[in-house]
């Protein structure tokens, strides 16, 4: 079944976040609706979402704040962030943008507008399947020649695989979930069962071999995560 991408609508009036929801809901996002900071931390702690909408004043933290906070942690700072304000001042759309919003749209918007600006972000942010050469150790990837080494020795991938290796490269350290690897790795247009990842991940341990393959690790209850240590 296709993974809808998450949409964490961090807004205090619940009439837009409503209205934001049901356009979400028509166009094929799963919205989460976070009505302070405090509960906006709480979704992104439990499930990291593709697109953040944050509104400017919020009931405790600024959405400001917000912003450079998760634009500073390790596990969301490539996560989208669009802010929505009525702040439309050239010094108010610098500053957030500086705190590290990607868009920013002033209120009242457009419903079309916000779709058109949130589907734009997520092209922005997909991973590049560039033909440039990935290292994480001692471990490398060139994807123009489709090779792999580690400690200078060539190991042989199959085409999965390697896609796998070459996403999880791209974003090391990171924990990916199973529906977030059939989507970047697989294609969200493709129907296959989360559980193809671990078969595919079990591949490719034996394909790095003993010691490169302790590199891929699986997280409890999350994922897998690619580390160099």
């Amino acid at each position: 079944m296709r993974r809808l991408p998450g949409v964490l609508i961090v807004e205090d009036e619940p009439a837009i976040a409503e209205l934001i929801s049901v356009n979400l809901k028509h166009s094929g996002f799963r919205p989460i609706w976070a009505m302070d900071s405090a509960t906006a931390q709480a979704e992104l702690d439990a499930v990291l979402p593709d697109v953040i909408l944050l509104d400017w004043m919020l009931p405790g933290e600024s959405g400001l704040t917000l912003a450079k906070r998760w634009r500073a942690h390790p596990r969301s700072k490539d996560v989208p962030i669009i802010m929505l304000t009525a702040r439309n001042d050239e010094v108010d759309r610098v500053a957030g943008l500086d705190a590290g919003a990607d868009d920013y749209i002033a209120k009242p918007f457009s419903t079309k507008e916000l779709l058109a600006r949130i589907r734009a972000v997520l092209r922005r942010r997909a991973p590049e399947q560039d033909a440039g050469v990935v290292t994480l150790g001692e471990l490398s990837l060139d994807a123009s020649t489709y090779r792999v080494t580690f400690k200078d020795q060539a190991l042989k991938l199959g085409p999965t695989e390697f896609k796998l290796l070459h996403y999880l490269m791209t974003y090391p350290e990171r924990v990916h979930g199973r529906s977030q690897l059939l989507d970047r790795v697989w294609g969200d247009h493709v129907f296959i069962e989360e559980r193809t990842v671990d078969v595919h991940v079990k591949r490719l341990r034996e394909a790095l071999g003993a010691q490169a393959g302790l590199m891929v690790e699986t997280v409890r209850g999350a994922g897998y995560r690619l580390t160099a240590g």
